[in-house]
């Protein structure tokens, strides 16, 4: 199905027109119809397939224009990076339609958000826990609200919104449509649909888990990080496909370390971004990633998760998740509305287990590639890798004897106290008790 062929409203459709959208992916035409029957709906779709477009388009076509621009359309995403790139989206796609949208999210002043919902918003976008203070402190009016959207729901769940999504559903109209899309299922997912969806529709793009069919994944084997630091250098200097590439790491830390490592020899063409640099830090490191300024982005998981960026063509795991289903969501990033793309995996012996567990819910082996003879092999180890020797505690083969110092006592610690009566006392002293004399 193409765009051309939904029925759409003029506006909107010359704004699809104008964006370049033509083919509909599988979760926008299998979504569409559905959304506009006005039935709860959970999209399962891999990140990167048009989720976004997915649940907008359809909702601004039953969007009714109102005067004071009351919020009609609420979205729930759990970064606020996922809030400007769902923002920049519907803004385009709302053209001048008269359609006002605004976004929201903490880390920032609550006042010039509420101001921006006074002069007008018809759709907003927002992380649960800013979305639940506007409403609280009387900014966020909810009455109007007519569709709920919870866009990278499992992602929300995962870094504990659950209680404020709770308490934000519990404050809208329970006259609404409920919309939710996720990248993968859960029995969490399942319990929040039951509890206050209304028979959704499960709608799946592709199986739930499963990477995208147009990834090639491959794998490094390799001993320690700074032969990986040396494999990464090499794969980025000599292989020219390597065009726009995200390297994703588990820890701030070593975000911190990776990049310190490539910006003497990239320079400006290295970026990186978690979750203690600034915001303005973080928005531009993904402007200039998606600008083409930048060509390698260091991130996070929990930074990373959701962002749409086109182009990626490969991603680096520098090290490898401890749960396999976000491995799915980091590789995700590449081949993406089926773009081709390829994964690298660097494996050190101590997450072998780790690729078991990720070959298992996938049921694909990445292909295992020879290490390129130019990479070093480096011996040195980093902290973390450096084993830790248990000193053996040579005290306990002392035969000591229990409850005592094992060395012996000294002569004038020897003495025991016993406790005498004051009559025994005397009759030590004197050879007879001491009276006070007979009495008169």
């Amino acid at each position: 199905m193409t765009f051309e062929e939904l029925n759409l409203k003029k506006s909107f459709k010359q704004n699809v027109a104008a964006q370049g959208y033509t083919e509909m992916t599988t979760i926008q035409s299998k979504s569409y119809s559905v959304i506009l029957s006005g039935r709860d709906v959970m999209g399962i779709a891999q990140t990167g397939t048009g989720k976004t477009i997915a649940y907008l388009l359809p909702s601004f076509h039953l969007w009714k224009f109102s005067p004071r621009h009351e919020v009609q359309i609420l979205v729930l995403v759990p970064t606020r990076e996922l809030v400007v790139q769902v923002l920049d989206v519907a803004e385009r796609l709302a053209g001048d339609s008269g359609l006002k949208c605004v976004g929201v999210f903490g880390g920032v002043g609550i006042q010039p958000q509420a101001a921006r919902i006074r002069e007008g918003a018809d759709l907003l976008v927002g992380t649960p826990g800013r979305v639940l203070d506007l409403v609280l402190n009387g900014h966020l009016r909810t009455g109007g609200v007519r569709r709920l959207v919870l866009d990278e729901v499992d992602e929300m769940l995962e870094q504990g919104f659950r209680t404020q999504i709770g308490r934000v559903l519990d404050l809208l109209p329970k006259k609404r449509q409920n919309l939710m899309f996720s990248a993968t299922m859960s029995d969490e997912i399942e319990s929040l649909a039951a509890t206050f969806f209304n028979g959704p529709e499960k709608i799946e793009a592709a199986p739930a888990g499963t990477p995208v069919a147009s990834i090639r994944q491959t794998m490094y084997e390799v001993p320690n990080f700074n032969t990986k630091v040396n494999l990464l250098k090499h794969l980025l200097s000599t292989d020219e496909s390597m065009g726009r590439v995200m390297v994703f790491v588990s820890t701030m830390a070593l975000a911190d370390e990776l990049f310190s490592r490539l910006e003497p020899e990239l320079g400006e063409a290295v970026d990186y971004m978690h979750s203690r640099r600034t915001q303005s830090q973080r928005f531009r490191a993904l402007q200039t990633f998606r600008d083409g300024e930048t060509r390698v982005l260091i991130a996070t998981d929990l930074i990373a998760r959701g962002i749409d960026v086109a182009g990626v063509s490969h991603v680096v795991c520098f090290d490898l998740p401890t749960e396999p289903e976000q491995y799915v969501h980091r590789i995700g990033r590449t081949g993406r509305v089926d773009a081709e793309g390829v994964s690298i995996a660097m494996l050190t012996p101590g997450e072998r287990e780790l690729l078991d567990s990720i070959e298992s819910l996938t049921g694909i082996v990445p292909e295992n590639m020879p290490l390129p003879a130019d990479v070093e092999v480096s011996t040195e180890l980093v902290r973390s890798e450096v084993p830790v020797v248990m000193m053996r505690n040579s005290f306990t083969e002392l035969d000591a004897k229990p409850g005592g110092a094992f060395h012996e006592k000294a002569e004038h610690n020897k003495k025991v106290n016993k406790r005498i009566s004051h009559k025994t006392a005397m009759r030590m002293k004197y050879g007879k008790p001491k009276t006070r004399g007979s009495k008169r």
